[in-house]
């Protein structure tokens, strides 16, 4: 797994030192307008990369946000579940102005990780839950229960990072990758979960509560 030790996703930090080098060099060559442009980008860039800390709610049975953004969907579905059939989907759009850091649902082992190239198409559009460039986790909580949550890029989205590998072991909030520019998440809950958010929903990633089982999930924390 990737270690965190600064408030800023490691990613972000070429394009940061880039374009802060840029604003700094045309500074010192007298050029006002150009340095002033760099200068915009690189804390454009300082701002998407933060990666704050967050207050992970503790108890059993708890099913947190991966992602910061709003609820867009919550149905059934199995499109690209790695867990079988009998799920609900809750889908997690986000904007270029959230953080895009994503943390796990659950705590337990990673038991698959599968990328799927793919299109580039607006991440709220239904079609891009199949048809765009994804990358899938497969977690196993200690009681053997499972859920599938799928890192979906977007139409600014080119790259999707993701840290966790087959065999980590996962804390329920760990962050496990992230997405750049613009992108979705999709989480599948087996049925058993009660579902506590609704479209139109804001959630924060590793943080909000997206639904609650009755299992014992004290080991995970």
């Amino acid at each position: 797994m990737y270690p965190q030790r600064i408030p800023v996703a490691r990613e972000g930090v070429p394009f940061i030192g880039t374009t802060a080098l840029g604003a700094l060099i045309f500074a010192l060559l007298g050029w006002p307008v150009p340095a002033l442009s760099a200068f915009i980008v690189a804390v454009f860039f300082l701002y998407f990369f933060r990666d704050p800390d967050r207050v992970i709610p503790s108890g059993p049975g708890l099913v947190v946000s991966p992602a910061d953004g709003w609820v867009i969907e919550v149905t059934e579905g199995c499109e690209t579940s790695l867990q079988g059939g009998d799920v609900r989907r809750i889908s997690i759009f986000m904007n270029l102005f959230n953080v895009h850091v994503n943390r796990a649902p659950i705590g337990g082992h990673v038991r698959e990780v599968i990328y799927c190239p793919g299109r580039f198409w607006p991440a709220n559009w239904r079609k891009a839950l199949i048809r765009n460039e994804r990358n899938a986790l497969l977690i196993q909580a200690d009681d053997g229960m499972e859920l599938t949550v799928v890192q979906v890029a977007g139409i600014l989205a080119r790259r999707i990072v993701c840290w966790a590998e087959v065999g980590d072991r996962l804390k329920r909030g760990e962050r496990f990758g992230l997405i750049r520019f613009g992108s979705r998440l999709d989480v599948y809950v087996p049925r058993s979960i009660s579902v506590l958010v609704k479209r139109g929903d804001r959630v924060w990633a590793g943080q909000t509560v997206l639904g609650k089982v009755g299992y014992d999930a004290e080991t995970e924390d």
